[in-house]
């Protein structure tokens, strides 16, 4: 579906203090395997920060801009991989 990466992973917090928790968890899980992000951009207070791991994006918003962007619209018809831990079920039914 895109150039940029071979997997594009969306999740969403419902605070500022819970877009940087998810962002945080998803670094020092991923570089404890060993991996930096190549690129970090935004900022909780912005709403949105994406982490750039080369073949994997990383896109972690807030409820509110992850609406308005609407990042899943850009990949409707790709294959979708749910995530194997706790999904609210709100999260689980919507796409």
């Amino acid at each position: 579906m895109t150039i940029i990466a071979d997997y594009v992973v969306l999740a969403s917090g419902t605070s500022d203090r819970h877009v940087r928790a998810i962002a945080d968890a998803v670094l020092y899980d991923i570089k404890e395997m060993g991996l930096l992000p190549l690129r970090r951009d935004g900022t909780c207070e912005a709403g949105w920060i994406v982490l750039d791991y080369a073949d994997t994006i990383v896109h972690v918003f807030h409820v509110r801009e992850r609406e308005y962007y609407d990042l899943e619209r850009l990949y409707r018809g790709a294959p979708v991989i749910r995530a194997s831990g706790p999904v609210l079920e709100d999260e689980a039914t919507k796409y």
